[in-house]
């Protein structure tokens, strides 16, 4: 057999074997009824606690050119959070990481200045060791309409593990060193990858085909995850599903992706757009 055929016939059986979960279930009761060290890798966006309840007068569909599509002010109820109900809630969703992730696995966090604090102290709190902060520099960032602060350029992304002292964590190094990203110009082949990722806010057409979530990443943030510390045949957890780009990412670099949603509007999001992308990777196997 060419090998051309035999790594199209071992990608197909990958498809087969790893592919996914979706659950209508809040995370914390999913993740209780799981077993210990069960996952490779955990990514995590959890609601930041950014929306407020003020009367902004902002149109939900304004165009602002040039900055990654429409202007969608987030003020959706499950992102209303106090500030003792985001901690409490980080604090146990991490707990419950901590136990299901392997030592040799990695939990990421994506944050903004809402919630980047009490992630730090609940990680420190627990026991996790954070591994990295990254800043996702966003260049094509929305402008602050109100005139009244800086834009906001940035979010965090926490790289966290659950080994101990023994730093056991995966870290495909060889792979992202020789890496270079589209559009990231502080990454070059065959140097190190730093914690500043220029990485635009915009999502390609067939990321919102099937329509989009309010805080919907890009999908090469998450593939970009899945190279630095992604487990080929292992399984990964997506405890805020959303619309499943980190699931896709999952599938795509062949894991099996565990997710749990709340919301049925957004895991019927999700089941679609995981579903097309499945049969796009087949159509390019069968090729």
């Amino acid at each position: 057999m060419a090998n051309n055929e035999k790594c199209k016939n071992n990608a197909m059986d990958n498809i087969k074997q790893n592919t996914f979960e979706l659950h209508l279930k809040d995370a914390l009761i999913g993740m209780a009824e799981m077993a210990d060290k069960s996952f490779d890798l955990a990514i995590c966006d959890p609601p930041y606690g950014a929306a407020t309840k003020a009367n902004w007068n902002y149109e939900k569909s304004k165009k602002v050119s040039g900055f990654g599509g429409d202007w969608n002010l987030n003020s959706e109820e499950w992102d209303l959070l106090t500030g003792n109900d985001n901690f409490k809630q980080s604090y146990l969703w991490l707990k419950e990481l901590k136990r299901l992730v392997k030592p040799t696995g990695s939990i990421w966090i994506h944050a903004t200045y809402h919630n980047s604090g009490f992630v730090n102290v609940a990680c420190q709190l627990l026991g996790l060791e954070i591994i990295n902060e990254v800043a996702w520099y966003k260049r094509n960032a929305f402008p602050n309409l109100s005139a009244r602060r800086l834009t906001a350029s940035h979010e965090t992304i926490l790289w966290v593990h659950t080994g101990g002292d023994k730093r056991q964590y995966n870290f495909n190094y060889d792979d992202v060193k020789k890496a270079s990203f589209a559009g990231d110009n502080m990454k070059e082949p065959d140097k190190q990858l730093r914690t500043v990722w220029d990485i635009p806010n915009n999502k390609g057409k067939e990321e919102l085909i099937f329509g989009n979530h309010p805080t919907q990443k890009p999908l090469r943030v998450a593939e970009r995850l899945m190279m630095i510390s992604g487990i080929k045949g292992g399984k990964l957890i997506v405890p805020f599903a959303g619309s499943g780009t980190e699931i896709i990412a999952g599938i795509k670099y062949g894991m099996h992706s565990v997710g749990f949603e709340t919301n049925q509007e957004y895991l019927d999001l999700a089941e679609r757009r995981i579903q097309f992308e499945i049969e796009k990777i087949k159509g390019q196997l069968q090729l």
